[in-house]
């Protein structure tokens, strides 16, 4: 493929990731035998509001993946993050599943997430496999630890959102360890700082729009 066909293809996933409804996901999802409980009106807003966030983060996460693999140098390192794309599917797919049942929608602001998404990650994937790598472990950890406060939030009674979150938590740390593994740089401290003042900007808008 020449470069126009590549944009092109990176500009239809953007616009069915960040727009369209989620694609299927290849596991069931972990809410499905669990029954939803009703919650009073401040917990539903609650959770909508955190399932939203969620969301978002997945779509973030496709796009970081989508633009390390677009600038990888190495055929490994681009074919994990293509994998690693494809298993984040599911989690995309579970919130936004759980947003329907809570009568709710995903951030309208999707698409500017997707964008400045793929941008860090293609920088990321110039840099350097290793780099890369350093990146996808340091993202994930900190996701990891964004879920589990989630876990801290979520009303008790909503246990199908609780499910979702406690399989994403796992996944996202199996997807750290894997990059640990795979040879992945330390980043410097203050840009995993910077990521986190990024991220927490992200939630903050994610949760209200």
């Amino acid at each position: 493929m020449n470069f126009i066909d590549r944009c092109i293809i990176q500009l239809d996933q953007a616009l069915r990731i960040s727009l369209a409804p989620a694609p299927p996901s290849d596991r069931a999802s972990p809410a499905e035998p669990i029954d939803d409980c009703p919650m009073d009106p401040d917990e539903q807003s609650l959770a909508t509001g955190l399932m939203r966030i969620n969301h978002s983060g997945e779509v973030c996460a496709q796009a970081l993946y989508a633009g390390q693999a677009a600038t990888a140098r190495g055929p490994a390192v681009r074919e994990e993050m293509k994998q690693a794309a494809r298993e984040e599917v599911d989690h995309l797919r579970w919130c936004a599943d759980r947003l329907d049942e809570l009568d709710s929608a995903p951030s309208r602001l999707n698409p500017l997430w997707y964008a400045g998404s793929f941008t860090i990650g293609a920088l990321a994937g110039a840099a350097g496999d290793r780099w890369s790598l350093g990146f996808v472990e340091a993202t994930e950890r900190q996701v990891e630890a964004h879920l589990q406060s989630h876990l801290d939030r979520l009303p008790e009674k909503d246990l199908r959102s609780r499910a979702i979150v406690a399989q994403m938590k796992l996944d996202e740390a199996r997807h750290a360890e894997l990059a640990a593994c795979s040879g992945a740089a330390r980043l410097p401290p203050p840009l995993q700082t910077g990521m986190a003042v990024s991220a927490n900007v992200m939630k903050w808008l994610a949760f209200r729009i």
